[in-house]
């Protein structure tokens, strides 16, 4: 059985990431991309998947590990009767259509015996690949299809049952080193690399792109692990940012709620921005702004709501039917279907975060104002049609409130780059547009009886995302329907003093089960509260949030209260992301200057 889902670490070279669990065993590794089938699958099924463990022989006593100080450097140590190893696990970027994964056992204290386990399963667990010893018999080759895996290895490895096996010990002040590199199956066997210097290489390059701009306030430590998880989802070369770095960790445990997040949502990419705006960095908004108009480019008709990392629009869901799931969790998806859904509200967050990242420093781009002008033509034609909404609902498009708003704000933030940027466009019809949006919003969104915003045109109940009025201007937040709104959250969706995305059991999602507190709608409290003034009760919950992250200061999706285990895709951008706006924008309070973004 895989371990909690906080159990694990992620490692990464910004083209893939890897999650390696307490025990020392990488139980989830796609290659060559984030989006790849994985050779190691063990999280979504069983050993037989697909692992490598690198473990003690015998009990171990204690672990604690860390990551190297500003770095996706993972360590872990544990200590048995007999003494103390530190695995030391990461993944190091390399230019030449490879991926290269570092994993070194260094004694501590004592002897200890150890053992590793390799079991190599391509094609998501089911496919056993044709295993070679190297002539120098210092490693092994691991081929199928188009994949092949290199394995370096100071100790002896041997076969055993389809798996990979080898023992050894290790004393205090000895190392003894594991090398991986995947390359397509055609190429040459490539030379030994030399891991003890590529350990050296990641933790400067980390390093120094995490100092590169100093974060200030009382959080910076918290701050700064989420940017360096978002900025180990953003693919190093197209620029394209992952929502998740997992497929199909449940939202409930043993439910379906199971989704593919190793693409590229247009909304999760837009927030991830604005926190790296916030914090200083330019470069990815640079970088995101040109996969954004090579993504879109063609029909505005065609914009979808997600692409693969370099653009693909074709993510057809299917059903690995061979895996159990994340504890009996089924089915484990391939592929996302809401790639076809539509969603109004991306309009608002693509037009949003450009127009921060003028604000910011980025270039005037008469290409890049193009493509959102004929954005915006699209958007004029269908923003009073319903859709599928922020949360991708199964079960029928509504007139979501939130998808409203965000059309708002796709409308005022063109105006305003027309006004501050010196961009051209039709500013009075926008004009007019966006008053009717806001007219029919407040007519039709709000319930008079409840004193709140509600979740759909005609609908009496309420969702989290109508937390974000305040937050993208469309209402300030001393507006009385405003206050009401969060007061009818904090009454209804609020569980065990954390925030539910809406109410499944009431809800229209076409979906059975339940869901656990969505972690970025708190944070999206949060937020409220500080726009407010309520600078306690935003301190209060901002600390019994930061609180759920695991030893590694890593977020998954969803938090299950019941359980007290973090549920659904992990580590999750979009949570990261709320973190970061809830503590620069209390950082900001503190200091009476303007909330960011």
């Amino acid at each position: 059985m895989a371990l909690r889902i906080e159990d694990y670490g992620l490692i990464g070279d910004r083209q893939t990431t890897a999650l390696v669990g307490k025990d020392g065993s990488i139980d989830f590794l796609c290659l060559p991309r984030f989006d790849s089938d994985p050779c190691f699958a063990a999280l979504l099924g069983t050993s037989d998947n697909g692992r490598w463990l690198i473990a003690p022989e015998g009990e171990i006593i204690k672990t604690h590990r860390y990551y190297r100080e500003d770095t996706l450097v993972l360590e872990t140590e544990m200590t048995t009767a007999t003494g103390t190893i530190r695995l030391t696990d990461c993944m190091v970027p390399h230019p030449h259509d490879t991926t290269r994964l570092v994993r070194q056992v260094t004694g501590l204290d004592g002897n200890v015996d150890m053992k590793t386990e390799l079991v190599f399963r391509f094609g998501f667990g089911k496919i056993v690949p044709w295993v070679q010893r190297l002539p120098d018999g210092k490693g092994i080759t691991a081929v199928a299809g188009p994949d092949m895996v290199v394995i370096w290895s100071e100790v002896e490895l041997e076969g055993r049952d389809h798996h990979t096996a080898g023992e050894f010990s290790v004393a205090a002040g000895e190392t003894v080193t594991f090398g991986l590199e995947w390359l397509q199956s055609h190429r040459r066997v490539p030379h030994e690399f030399d891991v003890k210097a590529s350990i050296a290489t990641a933790t400067e390059k980390w390093q120094s792109w995490a100092r590169r701009v100093p974060v200030e306030g009382r959080w910076v430590e918290i701050v700064k692990r989420s940017l360096i998880t978002l900025k180990a989802l953003t693919h190093w070369e197209t620029g394209g940012i992952v929502a998740a770095a997992t497929t199909s960790l449940p939202e409930e445990l043993g439910g379906e709620r199971n989704w593919d997040y190793r693409y590229c949502w247009l909304r999760d990419a837009s927030f991830t921005l604005q926190a790296f705006l916030a914090a200083g960095y330019r470069e990815e908004a640079k970088a995101w702004r040109l996969w954004l108009d090579r993504a879109v480019a063609g029909n505005p008709d065609d914009i979808q709501i997600m692409y693969g990392i370099a653009g693909e629009r074709r993510l057809a869901e299917w059903t690995v039917d061979w895996l159990a799931g994340y504890e009996n969790s089924r089915p484990v998806r391939v592929g996302n279907a809401a790639a076809e859904q539509r969603q109004l509200d991306v309009y608002g967050e693509l037009l949003d975060t450009l127009y921060e990242g003028h604000k910011g420093g980025l270039k005037h781009d008469e290409n890049s104002w193009q493509v959102r002008c004929n954005l915006l033509g699209n958007l004029e034609t269908i923003w009073a049609e319903p859709d599928e909404g922020i949360w991708e609902v199964r079960g029928g498009r509504q007139q979501f409130v939130h998808s409203k708003v965000m059309a708002w704000v796709a409308f005022d933030r063109a105006i305003r780059s027309v006004e501050e940027f010196g961009y051209e466009g039709p500013v009075e019809r926008w004009r007019g547009i966006r008053q009717q949006i806001h007219d029919q919003v407040c007519a039709h969104g709000f319930d008079t009886s409840m004193n709140s915003f509600v979740q759909a045109y005609g609908s009496t109940l309420l969702d989290a995302s109508l937390l974000l009025l305040t937050m993208v201007g469309f209402l300030p937040p001393d507006d009385p329907r405003m206050i009401g709104t969060v007061a009818a959250i904090e009454r209804d969706l609020l569980q065990d003093g954390f925030v539910r995305r809406y109410n499944t059991s009431g809800g229209n999602d076409g979906l059975s089960g339940t869901e656990g507190v969505f972690l970025a709608c708190s944070f999206w409290l949060v937020d409220n509260y500080t726009l407010m003034g309520r600078k306690d009760d935003a301190e209060e919950l901002f600390g019994r949030l930061v609180a759920l992250r695991n030893d590694l200061g890593l977020f998954s999706e969803e938090y299950d209260t019941k359980n007290k285990r973090q549920i659904g895709n992990f580590p999750q951008a979009f949570t990261h992301v709320a973190l970061v706006n809830a503590a620069l924008r209390m950082h900001a309070a503190d200091h009476g200057k303007p909330a960011p973004l």
